[in-house]
């Protein structure tokens, strides 16, 4: 057996032994979050929201805020700036959607005066509805 075919069956094994522990580590994982969701049952987890709920109260909430004022501040600009520039551009965008709307509106009118029959003309009794009357020939 060469030295070559040695090394070849030496990482076979290497791969077999990979693949074994792989799967076992997924086995585990599977087996700690089934474990983990059977631990927590409803008292628990109103137990650890209790719990939760007193330290965040007790963590005297007021001077966490004191320290986070500058803070708070840089945020309340920030926040002020993303929502001046996205409606600045819903702004454009709503004009230009008017301009397109108008420049529809145009071909419409162009298109219904090229359809209607001569000796008629369109009259609009309502907006957006047109119906034809005929007109007096002298």
């Amino acid at each position: 057996m060469s030295r070559f075919q040695r090394l070849q069956r030496r990482v076979a094994k290497r791969e077999q032994l990979l693949q074994g522990r792989y799967e076992q580590a997924v086995e585990r994982k599977d087996t700690l979050k089934a474990r983990w969701r059977e631990a927590w049952t409803p008292g628990r987890i109103v137990v650890a929201g209790v719990v939760a709920g007193f330290v965040m109260g007790r963590a005297e909430p007021v001077k966490l805020a004191a320290k986070s004022g500058n803070l708070m501040q840089l945020v309340t600009l920030l926040s002020g700036l993303f929502a001046g520039s996205s409606a600045q551009q819903a702004a454009d965008q709503a004009g230009r959607a008017a301009g397109e709307a108008g420049q529809a509106a145009d071909s419409a009118e162009a298109a219904v005066e090229a359809v209607v029959a001569p000796g008629y003309t369109a009259v609009a009794s309502k907006p957006g509805k047109a119906h034809s009357s005929t007109t007096e020939q002298a």
